[in-house]
């Protein structure tokens, strides 16, 4: 094992050690009535640098926005990607990134901790409660009030979609702002988001029937998915040759992902892109996503693409595509045949 990743493995551990204890007793706390109309800055902390780790925060994000919609929003995160995922979230102000790898880059890594410690916030948020980094931030951060992002009631027994990621947070979050005298929002929990331009639909839109050239209704494949994730050679290739039989009045298109692999060996067109944005426009303009649980698959969900998440490895029921007559799959339990009617009970006909 690399030294490196001795020394990562020993800060997660010493984090989560020190961080174990951090906000259980805090929501108890008689912090007073709170004026909405004093809110105008808040942090969210998710320290995370991945794609769907992302845009599963768009609906806490959009929930805070219509709670204080005077505020403005900082984000302490991980990595260069918020920036273009939330481009468009005009109330988002400033982005503190972590870096990736912070012991290669240490000076950088206490400038961004030293950055948020000079801020003052009216609520810092943390979105993940098992997140060592995210409940510190919190606990470090100068803020009247701080959400440490446990439940605070019995918002699993209430809501039956608690477990997913992008839900919890949001649920929770709600419940703790009765405690601070706001009136509960009972509304269905946001939709995933990236807030995609009118422009780059356009734009979508020209690159799709580059493409395809023709107006036929497409649907799009995303072959890859990281680690155990990914399906099989073999389980695309019976896949796709049934997909084209059942659906030969559509387009199927493949998008690649930056490896530029495909498990079907490139057999339908194919998409080529790194930029999140240009791909989300693309799947934008498509009938139907069809992929693994990865962060393609939370990009078309993102964008209000029918989605079918393919789950044989994670929990179905924490990330699962939701809105936009979305549907999850586990393959596990469902054949070729059984995938198909699921999918014929989402598509519209051609």
């Amino acid at each position: 094992m690399k030294i490196s990743k001795k020394i990562n493995e020993f800060r997660r551990s010493l984090t989560h050690l020190i961080t174990k204890n951090i906000g259980n007793s805090q929501l108890n706390q008689n912090t007073g009535i709170i004026d909405k109309a004093k809110i105008k800055r808040i942090l969210i902390c998710r320290p995370n640098q991945r794609l769907g780790n992302l845009l599963l925060i768009t609906p806490l994000i959009e929930e805070v926005t219509k709670t204080f919609p005077e505020c403005k929003i900082d984000l302490f995160v991980k990595g260069t990607l918020a920036p273009i995922v939330f481009e468009n979230y005009k109330n988002i102000n400033l982005v503190f990134e972590l870096p990736k790898k912070p012991f290669k880059t240490l000076i950088n890594y206490f400038q961004v901790w030293t950055k948020i410690r000079k801020q003052h916030y009216d609520i810092v948020i943390n979105v993940d409660k098992n997140s060592s980094s995210g409940k510190l931030a919190t606990q470090f951060t100068y803020s009247k009030y701080k959400f440490f992002g446990d439940s605070v009631d019995d918002n699993a027994l209430k809501h039956k979609d608690y477990e997913h990621i992008a839900k919890y947070p949001t649920y929770n979050f709600r419940s703790y702002l009765t405690q601070l005298g706001i009136e509960k929002n009972e509304n269905p929990i946001p939709s995933l988001n990236l807030k995609l331009s009118s422009a780059e639909i356009a734009e979508g839109k020209k690159l799709l029937k580059d493409i395809v050239n023709n107006d036929k209704k497409t649907i799009c494949i995303f072959t890859f998915a990281t680690g155990e994730k990914c399906y099989s050679e073999s389980w695309w290739e019976n896949f796709y040759g049934r997909l084209k039989k059942e659906y030969s009045n559509y387009n199927i298109i493949e998008v690649l992902p930056v490896e530029n692999v495909s498990q079907i060996a490139f057999k339908a067109p194919t998409f080529y892109s790194k930029d999140i944005r240009q791909i989300g426009s693309l799947i934008a303009n498509t009938e139907l996503f069809i992929g693994a649980d990865s962060g393609i698959m939370h990009l078309a969900s993102s964008v209000k693409t029918t989605t079918v998440g393919l789950f044989s490895i994670t929990d179905i029921n924490k990330y699962q595509p939701y809105d936009n007559n979305s549907v999850a799959i586990n393959t596990n339990i469902s054949d070729t045949d059984d995938c198909i009617k699921i999918i014929n009970s989402t598509i519209i006909p051609a």
